[in-house]
């Protein structure tokens, strides 16, 4: 990780990218606080969280594809900088809020941040790739991102309870406006591509990239299904802690802070073991997620509880970075801004799905019979994954993307897609691809 920090360039887009998860998450919390203080609602914060959430992945990939043309020094530096506006204006609003504004501008934050997240992630291959260290540099990202998602609501947590909700919302523009200032000031960023083609064009195109790479889409597929299993524990793990652990505010704490010791932990390994072939860690860290929510499920007490909440955490900490650095290396340059786009709206939206699921699951039987249908869920998938990643093996990167392949009458051509990038992982011994 130190060789991938020792270039300026992606120094300034690790640091950028750091505060602005620590600003996304700090905002939810303040604005979750100010709704429901102001409406005593849950219907409400789940309205804000909807908004903040969930709405924003129908923009990003339009959002990624208008941001590729344009500097991305530039383009982070506005994005950041409306940011900014838009806690000011919140800050103002926050002192006597109207729950439909609050809930558009949590909207407007959603949605930069995301897009954000996807200019960050697609200027991190140009900056990195032609040295070689992209996974290197994946791992201080997923660190950074796994340290802020413990370290975010915390603070937020802190400063609501010292200072006020306003406060906390006037230091977190404040924290954008560094981040713009940090962006636009920096040198060596990728100058984007100057394509003249309209951007719904390209947009379609990008569409059209994804659903036919013989990678990237069950990558992206299998990811989005995962994603709903994965987080059909979020809403209901007070509920476990309190009804099948038979415990309280503590025990809900302790599973907590297990699960985010785990992440830290799967971050640093996989700053250590990311030469392996990544198949071999996308299975591998799936499967671990999976065994553990078993593990949840059939725990007697908290003390195997939380032992398997760390073995989660762990396998959180390392499944989502790996999944990003196979789809990276398998796209090409001029493509890399479209797929991270819509990466990262399918990583928005598979939460809200994952959170309704749950919370049905636990409603109507047990959060015992939740963590084992979201357990069992991801193991059949990685079986199902490996067993036509084995049948499909040696036939699909030719078949699909031949010269003659009809995704080569795109504007922006596809025949030459990242060749040598899919032989290597096409040649790893081991499974899955997740369909």
């Amino acid at each position: 990780m130190r060789t991938a920090l020792g270039i300026p360039a992606f120094r300034r887009l690790a640091v950028g990218y750091t505060l602005n998860e620590l600003c996304d998450w700090m905002a939810t919390v303040a604005l979750a606080v100010l709704v429901y203080d102001q409406t005593g609602s849950a219907l409400a914060t789940a309205t804000l969280f909807f908004s903040a959430k969930f709405l924003p992945s129908l923009f990003v990939p339009a959002l990624a594809v208008r941001a590729e043309r344009f500097p991305v020094g530039r383009c982070l530096a506005v994005l950041y900088t409306v940011e900014a506006a838009a806690f000011v204006v919140l800050s103002i609003v926050a002192r006597d809020p109207w729950v439909p504004l609050v809930c558009a501008l949590a909207f407007a934050d959603g949605t930069i941040a995301a897009t954000g997240r996807a200019v960050t992630r697609s200027a991190t291959v140009g900056v990195l790739e032609p040295a070689g260290i992209l996974r290197q540099g994946n791992a201080v990202l997923n660190l950074a991102f796994s340290s802020m998602s413990i370290a975010g609501p915390a603070l937020a947590g802190f400063l609501v309870a010292g200072t006020s909700v306003p406060t906390l919302i006037e230091i977190t523009a404040v924290v954008f406006a560094i981040c713009a200032v940090v962006m636009g000031t920096s040198r060596g960023l990728p100058s984007g591509h100057v394509d003249e083609t309209p951007w719904l064009v390209r947009l379609r195109a990008g569409a059209a990239y994804v659903a036919a790479h013989p990678i990237v889409r069950p990558l992206v597929l299998g990811e989005a299904l995962l994603l709903v299993l994965f987080t059909m524990a979020s809403p209901i793990e007070i509920v476990y802690a309190k009804e099948s652990l038979g415990g309280g505010d503590a025990t809900y704490g302790t599973l907590l802070t297990a699960w985010g010791a785990g992440v830290i932990i799967g971050s640093l390994m996989f700053a250590r073991v990311h030469s392996r072939p990544l198949p071999v860690l996308i299975a591998g860290s799936t499967v671990i997620i999976g065994f553990a929510y078993v593990g949840m499920a059939v725990a007697p007490s908290l003390g195997p509880a939380a032992a398997a909440a760390v073995l989660g955490g762990i396998g959180n900490g390392m499944q989502w970075v790996v999944v990003v650095t196979a789809i990276q290396e398998a796209v090409r340059d001029d493509m890399q801004a479209r797929v991270a786009g819509f990466f990262e709206a399918i990583a928005t939206a598979a939460p809200g799905v994952g959170f309704m699921l749950g919370g049905v699951l636990a409603q109507v039987f047990t959060p015992r019979v939740a963590f084992a249908t979201a357990g069992l869920g991801v193991l059949f998938v990685v079986v199902v994954g490996g067993t036509l990643w084995v049948l499909r093996r040696g036939t699909r990167d030719v078949v699909a993307f031949r010269a003659d392949h009809p995704l080569a009458a795109i504007d922006v051509p596809v025949a030459e897609v990242g060749t040598v990038a899919m032989a290597e992982v096409a040649a790893a011994p081991t499974l899955p691809h997740v369909p």
